[in-house]
């Protein structure tokens, strides 16, 4: 091989070694623009996805919360109508004892 040949080899193979160093390049930032696109799309499920389970959540205890308090006006009432009727029932005797009271 002459010097020519050579020298010419060895400029081919640089021109190829930076090509493929230039498409390494260019394929390393395609896979990192992947990467970052791959995980902003699993950022964005994961943010939807707990927000969707915080709003069940929520709405699960809205629902016990309702039910729970049904409950408590609903005893409310009941005592509410207890007294209210117990009153009734004594408003006679009650009545008397003041007017008694009054006589004597």
């Amino acid at each position: 091989m002459t010097r020519e040949e050579v020298l010419r080899a060895i400029k081919d193979a640089e021109i190829a070694a930076t090509e493929t160093l230039s498409n390494a390049k260019k394929e390393a930032s395609q896979i990192l623009s992947q990467a970052r696109q791959n995980a902003s799309e699993i950022l964005i499920a994961g943010k939807s996805t707990s927000e969707s389970e915080a709003q069940s959540l929520i709405s699960e205890a809205r629902a016990s919360a309702g039910s729970e308090a049904e409950v408590v006006s609903s005893d409310g009432h009941a005592a509410q109508k207890n007294v209210h009727d117990s009153g009734k029932k004594n408003r006679d005797k009650a009545a008397k004892l003041v007017i008694d009271s009054f006589r004597k």
